[in-house]
């Protein structure tokens, strides 16, 4: 059989979960759930166009112990999401809603993405590597050492269009997630050219760098400095298509913090947010930094998407579980 994208994420070798669940609304104990969805607040009436009144969050699976990493596939309608202390990497299915373990051992991924042929990119924590996973199954490592030394922990990971490769690598981590080690760099982005194995540093100016994500016409690149004080998103230009230039505060997470995050199409940032019961979720923010709305999760979110059919549906990683919402905008990545 020719193996294609269509075809990778089937013929990777699934071993089926007792986690599957039918999509359902979060802690309503059973109860019919009134329209409209009391989770989203809108704070300001420019996010009513992103609304739709008619739509709940639904707990689409659970059983977890950190999920993170969410990275759509178009092609087998499924979301492929992080357990990163259970060392396994876990696939949902929109059209059955049965979750599966993808890989195990994942050597501790956190991140994950999808590059411009369609194959998986990972952040391993464990192999301190950026990896590829090609449409036979076999996994590629793409970089795991700069100057000579070996990386710190990979975070998280985003594809450019012309296929480059941009990944956090941050300081910080321990026995949970299968990082306690001696860290051999500062803190960084890098930027890698998987053609050439050539890898720069694109940003060593924060304390936790941490979810990366583009704006629509790649002129910007917004980055969670998770240990910033206070902690914050940060923005760059991005210069000439590989360099990062002029960075500055985009908006303040006090008093909470943030993972990963993505940009819709309008380029609007949806970020992950923790920092307890109403604030945990998904915030919210325009291309200017106002705040457009928050999402409530009784969990704190990690990492987010958007995916199905219209690539209108957000799915969040939220500690034990994943949730999903369908909105009306849709994300700028069209993988």
């Amino acid at each position: 059989m020719r193996v294609t994208r269509r075809t990778f994420i089937a013929a990777s070798g699934t071993t089926a979960l007792t986690l599957a669940l039918a999509p359902r609304a979060f802690a309503r104990g059973g109860a019919v759930v009134r329209y409209p969805e009391s989770g989203v607040k809108i704070l300001d009436h420019r996010f009513e166009k992103y609304w739709v009144d008619s739509a709940l969050i639904e707990r689409i699976a659970t059983g977890f112990r950190f999920t993170e990493g969410p990275v759509w596939f178009g092609d087998s309608r499924s979301l492929l999401f992080s357990d990163v202390p259970s060392n396994r990497i876990m696939r949902w299915s929109e059209e059955t809603g049965r979750v599966e373990t993808f890989r195990k051992p994942s050597r501790y991924t956190n991140g994950n993405a999808r590059d411009r042929q369609g194959r998986l990119i990972c952040a391993e924590h464990e192999s301190h590597s950026i990896t590829r996973t090609e449409f036979d199954g076999r996994v590629t490592t793409l970089i795991d050492t700069f100057e000579g030394k070996n990386l710190n922990a990979p975070n998280d990971v985003i594809v450019k269009s012309d296929g480059s490769i941009w990944f956090s690598d941050p300081v910080y981590g321990g026995l949970y997630e299968a990082r306690n080690r001696k860290f051999e760099h500062p803190a960084r982005v890098y930027r890698l050219d998987p053609a050439t194995g050539q890898a720069s540093v694109v940003a060593g100016d924060m304390a936790g760098p941490n979810g990366l994500s583009f704006s629509p016409d790649e002129s910007k690149l917004y980055v969670v400095d998770s240990s910033g004080k206070p902690p914050a998103l940060r923005v760059y230009d991005v210069a000439g298509g590989t360099r990062l230039a002029n960075g500055r505060a985009f908006v303040d997470m006090s008093p909470g913090n943030s993972d990963g995050m993505r940009v819709d199409m309008d380029g609007n940032v949806w970020t992950a947010a923790k920092g307890g019961e109403g604030f945990d979720g998904v915030h919210v923010f325009a291309p200017n930094g106002d705040k457009l709305a928050r999402i409530l999760l009784p969990e704190p979110c990690a990492n987010l998407c958007f995916g199905g059919v219209q690539r209108n549906r957000l799915f969040m990683t939220a500690g034990q579980s994943v949730y999903a919402l369908y909105t009306e905008a849709q994300g700028s990545i069209r993988l």
